[in-house]
């Protein structure tokens, strides 16, 4: 299941003349077969079977190279202490999803066993469910794993139930994620931030309601308590789990997603938003709540000028808080 990339996406600008202090990601970057300490780790679900299940556009499987390309040229403003390593991919294979996905939790709790910070780069968002499992068996005797708290930036409640039984899609994962805690006993704690009514239907919200999730609409968002609730959420989960679906964002900033939304959250304020969640965090500091991040829903061939990629890119940068 693991694949690499045929063209090596890590390439960029060098600016020589300025010697460490001009360095780009793609100039630290390496493989984290070679890690020497733990760091922040790349790791790419390159899926469709998710978004082609659910009805929706394909191409999703591309984010994972398209991302780094548009990663590679960012400037590095981290310390001597900091790392950044590529875990490569997981590939989907045809429809074989519940394959890739154990494939992938298989590879994340490696990861994360191992003491790195990992950020899932999407791929539909069929890898929260792949992620929910690999943080389980990664932690599963791990008492932060009893009230972990699920973040989720969606304009999609994501909790519709399968067609098929067993079959999950990228609209399922959430749905799926409290059904396997409810089996466990544990709480279903489910943030989702950027929810658009106009994009789910009466049913998710009485499901959302029925679970006992905790929703800021799309409208809501631009709100100072929005911020409020996040910090709540937070300080009351004992651990957290952040994903971050682009059709949250405006069509206009991120036309390459599977499934755009009509309205979005303002890019600058989703970012605050961030930030808030990840100070509440205390990411980037020992002890910190944030045990995993990844973006969903990157979809390169409805982003023909890159900026969805860029601006998946600066979100990445946020999450990897590996500045000064």
């Amino acid at each position: 299941m693991t694949h690499e990339p045929a063209v090596n996406p890590w390439a960029g600008r060098v600016d020589a003349a300025d010697g460490e202090r001009g360095r780009r990601w793609h100039q630290v970057v390496r493989p984290v077969q070679q890690a020497d300490r733990p760091g922040v780790a790349l790791l790419g679900f390159a899926s469709d079977a998710g978004v082609s299940r659910n009805h929706g556009r394909p191409g999703a499987a591309e984010g994972p190279v398209a991302l780094r390309r548009a990663l590679a040229n960012l400037a590095w403003h981290g310390n001597d202490d900091a790392r950044l390593y590529d875990a490569g991919d997981i590939r989907c294979l045809d429809d074989a999803l519940e394959a890739a996905q154990s494939a992938y939790a298989d590879r994340l709790a490696g990861l994360l066993r191992e003491g790195h910070f990992v950020i899932g780069l999407g791929g539909g968002h069929e890898i929260a469910w792949a992620a929910h499992s690999g943080v389980e068996r990664a932690f599963a005797a791990d008492p932060r794993f009893e009230r972990l708290g699920v973040l989720n930036f969606d304009a999609h409640l994501d909790l519709r139930r399968p067609e098929s039984r067993g079959r999950g899609t990228s609209g399922t994962p959430f749905l799926q994620i409290a059904e396997a805690r409810a089996a466990r006993g544990l709480d279903f704690r489910y943030l989702c931030v950027g929810a658009s009514e106009a994009a789910n239907t009466p049913a998710l919200f009485d499901r959302a309601r029925a679970l006992g999730v905790t929703i800021v609409t799309d409208l809501e968002a631009a709100q100072p308590e929005a911020s409020l609730q996040l910090q709540r959420f937070i300080e009351a989960s004992s651990a957290v789990y952040l994903t971050f679906c682009l059709d949250v964002l405006p069509p206009a900033v991120a036309p390459g997603v599977s499934a755009p939304a009509g309205l979005g959250v303002a890019l600058h304020r989703v970012v605050t938003l961030l930030k808030d969640a990840l100070a509440a965090c205390g990411h980037g500091r020992p002890g910190s709540k944030l045990v995993l991040a990844d973006i969903a829903e990157l979809n390169p061939r409805f982003d023909p000028d890159g900026r969805t990629a860029r601006t998946a890119a600066r979100l990445v940068y946020e999450l990897a808080a590996i500045h000064r």
